[in-house]
């Protein structure tokens, strides 16, 4: 841990990363952060004893750039970035749909180019960040991507082309579990339950559930056959959802986003 790492576009997931990093030993002094608005860089370095610099002096100071900000702003962060990146410099992009090769154009031949798609657990160190190197990237520095994003979850390493695909199921993938709850909830409160304990009910339902998926290494058919008793309350919900084919809407719903993935890294808004 004694490169200097610099933070650019430090919003909610570049927050979560940064504190990530503190509470993984990563000294304050050797962290960098850059923010659109001077009241953010502030607040920034008087929440985590930080240096807030402007992204020129964050390329030309860290070792390692951590880019995040939204896609449509990287274009122009990479314009200025350029003049004061040399190829030795470690990039990783946050960004959903960029790949590797956007970056690698603009910046100097041989720049190493790692891309992360992370999602918004993060924030409380459950993410899921999918990995995948650029065309100079090497295994140390996927080693030193994955020490940055360990600290807020969990890494699995992909080839590019299937970063568009881990978008669609683990980037945008809390999306689809929040609309379930908000759905269930509502469906709790038609049944005459009052809203906040069908919350309750149906978030800690969750919650165990995700750690038997996690913890016990059963196939999710088993798991699920296990609350489905014949004739019992469960396989009729499960005939309804079928008959209404929710199956194949999530299939659908997945395939969009990995079709707009694709969308953003061809260049289309």
């Amino acid at each position: 841990m004694t490169q200097t790492v610099a933070v650019l576009g430090t919003g909610k997931i570049g927050e979560a990363l940064l504190s990530g990093m503190i509470r993984g030993g990563w000294p304050a002094s050797k962290l960098l952060v850059t923010a659109r608005r001077p009241e953010r860089a502030e607040e920034l370095r008087s929440r985590y004893g930080v240096e807030a610099v402007s992204n020129a002096e964050a390329a030309k100071r860290a070792d390692t750039l951590i880019l995040t900000v939204k896609p449509q702003d990287m274009g122009k962060l990479l314009e200025e970035l350029a003049p004061h990146v040399p190829a030795d410099r470690l990039v990783i992009s946050g960004a959903a749909g960029i790949p590797t090769s956007f970056f690698e154009e603009r910046l100097a031949h041989g720049t190493p180019v790692v891309r992360v798609m992370t999602n918004t657990p993060a924030l409380v160190d459950e993410a899921m960040s999918v990995i995948s190197a650029g065309s100079h990237a090497t295994a140390g520095h996927l080693a030193h991507t994955e020490e940055i994003f360990g600290g807020v979850g969990k890494t699995l390493r992909v080839p590019e082309s299937q970063q568009d695909a881990a978008t669609a199921l683990s980037g945008s993938g809390p999306a689809y579990f929040y609309f379930l709850v908000e759905a269930m909830t509502d469906a709790g409160i038609l049944l005459g339950l009052p809203r906040a304990q069908a919350h309750d009910l149906i978030v800690q339902a969750a919650i165990g559930a995700a750690v038997m998926l996690r913890d016990s290494g059963e196939h999710p058919v088993k798991l699920r056959e296990a609350v489905t008793s014949p004739a019992g309350t469960t396989i009729n919900a499960i005939v309804e959802l079928e008959r209404h084919g929710v199956r194949a809407a999530l299939i659908a719903a997945l395939e969009a986003a990995r079709d707009r993935s694709r969308e953003l890294a061809s260049g289309n808004s």
